[in-house]
């Protein structure tokens, strides 16, 4: 285990930063589940999967005042991997983080005071920038509405709609649905789609066959293609949190899938289906099941996200047909935490980013 502490003692005050690297994870887990509100995204077997997917190393930060407790998951990202700096900066010398894919940011805990966040602000800025982190990415999570309290942290903006389904009871679930929804999953169950769920390898080994032909036909991003390891590890770490439900007609699986689960809340992960089908509306009856599942288990949530890019696209308007009355927003967060260093990183993409690149995107650098 690395672990990086500062300590500043005064005559009241303690103030305790520690970094716990993806080497221990026991300490990491006990840590997140120190904080009522954790969710699966923080946990060390969520960020295996994607440390295996190349998107950096996974690191936590606990900070620990007399007034508050606070942490944050991130992956560190080595700049010089990118093959845009190849040969421009040394390796393991400069770094970014971004959030593990899906959502996160600061979870904080206790009596917050403009006191404690300035600290905190104080602390976590000095030992990024001490360890050669240039900039932090952060796509807060809807459901916590963690970004709430870190506007003196992070330059914060609303990015857009997100769906939330209340797990209250199957009754609400039912009554939150748009009447054209509720047609569709009626037609689905009379066509004969049923729907069913497990955690059995060969329902894997389906569903990325399943998965990788729609990321074919949505012409996809490499990034959205996961390797069999990648797999294997929400399969075998993941497997108290995580689950793969599918529709079957006439003895065909037609559309899977996965979700996941922590801590009182559901999320809508990764998806699928076979197109020809889909005049049988399965997913609409699989994502009624899943909150029914949901419902019946005590969770209280079931996440489905936004539309691409956050917007409100038709991948937004699929979703919020399944509460029409939620009206969550998702918000982000950018940090600088050496001006000096990111203006050298655009430099060395001199020439190469849009002109007067003004862009939106963060890490100017990286675009």
């Amino acid at each position: 285990m690395l672990t990086v502490k500062t300590i500043i003692e005064g005559q009241k005050e303690i103030h305790d930063l520690s970094v716990v690297k993806f080497d221990n994870p026991e300490k990491w887990d006990r840590i997140v589940k120190g904080f009522k509100n954790y969710d699966v995204y923080y946990l060390s077997d969520y960020v295996k999967a994607f440390n295996i997917h190349g998107d950096g190393e996974p690191t936590l930060f606990y900070y620990v005042d007399e007034n508050i407790k606070a942490m944050n998951v991130v992956m560190k990202r080595d700049i010089s991997l990118d093959k845009r700096f190849t040969g421009k900066i040394p390796s393991n010398t400069y770094f970014d983080t971004t959030t593990p894919y899906g959502y996160g940011g600061f979870l904080l805990e206790g009596k917050i005071t403009e006191d404690s966040l300035n600290n905190l602000n104080i602390e976590y800025s000095s030992l990024c920038e001490k360890t050669g982190i240039i900039s932090e990415f952060v796509r807060f999570h809807p459901v916590l509405k963690n970004g709430d309290d870190l506007e003196n942290i992070y330059d914060i903006t609303t990015l857009g709609k997100t769906i939330i389904v209340d797990l209250n009871s199957r009754e609400q679930v039912w009554d939150n649905l748009t009447s054209k929804n509720r047609n569709m999953i009626r037609k689905a169950n009379k066509s004969g789609v049923e729907i069913y769920w497990g955690r059995d390898p060969n329902l894997f080994d389906k569903f990325i066959g399943l998965y990788n032909a729609t990321m074919d036909k949505d012409n996809a991003h490499d990034y959205y293609y996961f390797n069999s390891d990648f797999y294997n590890s929400i399969l075998n770490d993941l497997k108290y949190n995580s689950l793969i439900f599918y529709a079957v007609y006439e003895k065909r699986i037609i559309a899977m899938s996965m979700v996941l689960f922590s801590n009182d809340q559901l999320h809508y992960h990764l998806s699928a289906s076979v197109r020809e089908y889909q005049n049988l509306a399965p997913t609409n009856l699989l994502l009624y099941e899943v909150a029914c599942w949901g419902c019946e288990n005590g969770y209280k949530t079931f996440h489905l996200g936004g539309g691409l890019g956050s917007k409100e696209d038709s991948l937004y308007k699929f979703k919020k047909v399944f509460n029409k009355n939620s009206n969550t927003t998702f918000k982000i967060g950018r940090k600088i935490f050496s001006e000096e260093m990111y203006n050298e990183m655009i430099s060395h993409r001199k020439g190469e980013l849009p002109s007067g690149s003004n862009t939106g995107y963060f890490p100017e650098y990286r675009g």
